[in-house]
């Protein structure tokens, strides 16, 4: 079968993530099923928002519920608020894989999601590590490999895990990964608007 000539490295890369993060969420839903089934689950807070997200107070007035950004996600990363149908993502389950274009960013049309400058001005929120239950002096460097900003960094004396508050943007990636292999997951995206609330 000849090779498209197209299909490059980046390409590739993209196409391997999206396959870790689809066979992830298949993980999850096979986890979670029976207590989902048992009882209706309670609405988790660690949601984050699609990137190109304005302030909480002025999403929720510009966001119509169209769902228009959620089928425009390429990786269905993208999934509805179960109380109020606003867009979100829980970044254990399907973080943002900062789409070079954005899809979703263009497809709303309400300024609910405005254009970001590039995958550097995205800012869904920014990771947390716990030192406790971070794996990372142990070898584990799963959630650094994986970081797409290379916000992440291990202090070598320390044998730490570092965050780069600058770098980080809050997709959620190493949150996933951290997930898939290891017992407690360690590292946390939190939400902007959290965030914000924390500063005032």
């Amino acid at each position: 079968m000849a090779t498209n000539p197209s299909y490059g490295r980046r390409a590739f890369l993209k196409d391997s993530v999206i396959s870790t993060v689809r066979a992830a969420q298949e993980l999850v839903k096979h986890a979670d099923g029976s207590a989902v089934e048992a009882a209706a689950p309670s609405v988790r807070p660690d949601w984050l928002r699609p990137p190109g997200a304005v302030v909480e107070g002025l999403f929720l007035d510009r966001c119509t519920r169209c769902n228009d950004c959620v089928t425009a996600c390429p990786p269905g990363a993208i999934s509805t608020h179960p109380t109020d149908g606003t867009p979100i993502l829980y970044a254990d389950q399907s973080p943002c894989l900062l789409c070079e274009d954005f899809p979703c960013i263009s497809a709303c049309h309400t300024d609910a999601l405005v254009p970001v400058g590039g995958v550097d001005q995205v800012r869904m929120g920014t990771a947390e590590v716990s030192h406790r239950f971070c794996t990372a002096g142990q070898g584990c460097h799963a959630c650094v490999s994986k970081c797409p900003t290379n916000a992440l960094g291990l202090d070598v004396a320390l044998l730490h895990l570092s965050v780069s508050p600058e770098a980080c943007v809050g997709c959620g990636m190493c949150e996933m990964i951290c997930k898939t292999v290891n017992d407690r997951v360690a590292i946390r995206a939190i939400p902007a608007r959290q965030m914000t609330r924390m500063s005032q």
